[in-house]
């Protein structure tokens, strides 16, 4: 029987080298993206069936929606004061804010989707 060539030697050694590192880099990238999931930072590329159901209430005159993500650290809120104004919350992995126009009120959306409201005082 023939030995291997020095050059199959080579390939083969090559081909592992190239496979271990394309397998680490697969673990490292999906390890990256459940970390971004859990963190809350991708929920807006989530599946819809990965968003709770939208809980409706009344905050200082203004109908809120809010809904919270069950896979990672998210919640979106959908904010109306009748047809007058409309605001959107992402809260993706941190909290997010909006001032409306109309009544000067600063809304403040948790990522565990708590949703409170400031009146600010006039100037």
């Amino acid at each position: 029987m023939p030995l291997p060539s020095r050059r199959t030697r080579t390939s083969a050694r090559a081909l592992r080298l190239a496979g271990t590192l394309a397998v680490a880099l697969v673990v490292l990238m999906s390890a990256g993206a459940v970390f971004a999931v859990r963190d809350g930072r991708a929920a807006g590329y989530l599946p819809e069936r990965s968003w709770g159901p939208w809980t409706d209430a009344q905050i200082e005159g203004w109908s809120t929606h809010v809904r919270v993500n069950t896979w990672g650290d998210a919640a979106q809120a959908d904010i109306h004061y009748g047809k007058a104004e409309d605001l959107t919350l992402n809260a993706y992995g941190k909290t997010a804010r909006a001032t409306t126009m109309m009544r000067s009120t600063v809304f403040t959306l948790t990522p565990d989707g708590t949703l409170t409201a400031r009146r600010l005082s006039a100037p």
